[in-house]
């Protein structure tokens, strides 16, 4: 039985944390061996979580387990980001309009205190700290939407986006974009938000698409295809 961590996390969930976040943050690169033996030790926990972890993030789509051989951090394609992009922009553009006429008062002081997080941490040029709470803005936005079958969409691939979107380097920029897009937000100006928004993650797809085509992975491997 898995057994649980100092503040009541299941082993197999703080591994799988651990594990994401290092992918998502860029620490354990594509195509990378994961070894269970190996993540056990650092981890210091048995090897049964690590195995329930590896299989959590299988599913999420940001491992693979090759036959015969290691789970590996997945190496996504040029197409596969694209694929991606797609969906993105179609539910993003209506999370933030959703939320844009939806949201209350609390709500957009929730909205408000993770951007005003972010801004302090790319100011003080601090790269997870402002990438997480970058992270965070869309994720209260999307609650802030209100739609369950939306908190469906992205539950299913949101590893993949953080993942793919989310190693941004420019922290003040993306800082800034998502001050504007908060700034129409709390006017109500839907129009202003689907408009700032499109512009936002066709950027983002524009900024992953360079570090994929400029990644170790990409380099030292086949040419990724193109549509």
């Amino acid at each position: 039985m898995t057994r649980l961590g100092a503040v009541g996390e299941l082993e197999s969930a703080r591994v799988a944390r651990i594990l994401r976040d290092d992918i998502v943050q860029g620490r354990r690169l594509p195509g990378e061996k994961l070894i269970e033996r190996d993540i056990a030790a650092e981890l210091d926990v048995s090897r049964l979580p690590v195995r329930e972890a590896i299989r959590a993030l299988v599913a999420e789509g940001i491992v693979l387990v090759k036959p015969r051989s290691w789970a590996v951090v997945r190496e996504f394609t040029l197409r596969d980001l694209r694929d991606l992009s797609e969906i993105r922009e179609a539910v993003e553009t209506l999370i933030f309009v959703f939320a844009t006429e939806r949201h209350d008062e609390a709500g957009i002081e929730r909205l408000r205190a993770t951007l005003e997080r972010e801004e302090t941490a790319a100011r003080e040029d601090d790269v997870d700290a402002a990438r997480t709470a970058a992270t965070q803005f869309h994720q209260v936005a999307t609650e802030l939407a209100g739609n369950e079958m939306i908190d469906e969409l992205i539950r299913a691939f949101v590893t993949r986006l953080r993942w793919l979107f989310g190693q941004h380097d420019d922290l003040l920029r993306m800082a800034a974009e998502h001050r504007s897009i908060f700034d129409a937000m709390a006017a109500r100006d839907a129009d202003a938000v689907r408009r700032l928004v499109r512009r936002h993650l066709l950027e983002g797809q524009e900024a992953a698409e360079h570090r994929l085509r400029t990644s170790p992975a990409t380099l030292a491997g086949p040419a990724a295809p193109l549509p």
